[in-house]
C-alpha cells in the first residue's frame, strides 16, 4: 500500500505534524523547517521577483508581501523570479504589524535584517525555528515600530563606501545562512 502524500510546504506551525505510521497504526513525529520571509514596503517589483527566486532556492516556506511591496501576478515580478512566484507560496497582508503578532501567537521567531546599534552580524545568529525573516524598504529600511517585535535583529557588515546592499542580495545572503541550519 503506497503511503499518502503530504504537502509540507502548506503546514502551518504547530511544527510537529503526525504522519500516520505504516506500522502498527501509530503516528511518528516529523519536524518541520519553516521558513518565512516578510517583506514590508519594497518599492521595486523587480526586487520583490528575486526574492521569490531566491526563496525558492533557499526553501522558504512562504513570503509575506506587506504593505505597499508588489505582488503576483505582475510581468516584472515573473520576468525575475521565473516561476518561483507560482511555486512558492505568498499572502499579501496590509499591516505588517498584525502579522508578525499573528505569528508570534504560533511560535514564530521574528528576525529583523537591518542595520541597527542592537544588531548581531549574521554569521553569528543562530536561527531557532519557525523564523520569519523581516526584509524593509531599501530606503527607509525597517520603522522603530516593527523593530520592536522582532525577536533579534541581524545585518551583514558593510565594509565599502555604500551604507547597505541592494535588498534582494541581503536576502540572498541571509536567507541561505539561515537555511544551512536546516538539517541541525
Amino acid at each position: 500500500m503506497a503511503a499518502p502524500a503530504y504537502d509540507f510546504q502548506n503546514l502551518s506551525p504547530p511544527l510537529v505534524a503526525k504522519i500516520p505510521s505504516n506500522r502498527s497504526g501509530g503516528f511518528v513525529k516529523l519536524s518541520i523547517f519553516m521558513f518565512y520571509v516578510i517583506c514590508h514596503n519594497i518599492r521595486s517589483a523587480y526586487n520583490v521577483g528575486s526574492i521569490f527566486r531566491t526563496a525558492d532556492g533557499a526553501g522558504v516556506t512562504k513570503i509575506f508581501l506587506c504593505g505597499y511591496t508588489p505582488t503576483p501576478p505582475r510581468p516584472d515580478i515573473a520576468k525575475v523570479a521565473l516561476g518561483a512566484e507560482k511555486s512558492v507560496p505568498w499572502e499579501k497582508c496590509s499591516q505588517t504589524w498584525r502579522l508578525i503578532e499573528r505569528l508570534k501567537k504560533q511560535g514564530v521567531q521574528i528576525i529583523a535584517l537591518e542595520q541597527h546599534p542592537k544588531s548581531v552580524f549574521y554569521d553569528k545568529f543562530k536561527p531557532r525555528f519557525p523564523l520569519a525573516l523581516i526584509l524593509g524598504s531599501e530606503v527607509k529600511g525597517l520603522p522603530k515600530s516593527i523593530l520592536r517585535r522582532c525577536s533579534k535583529i541581524v545585518e551583514i557588515p558593510m565594509f565599502g563606501k555604500k551604507e547597505s546592499l541592494n535588498v534582494s542580495v541581503a536576502f540572498g545572503i541571509a536567507s541561505y545562512q539561515i537555511a544551512k541550519f536546516r538539517k541541525s
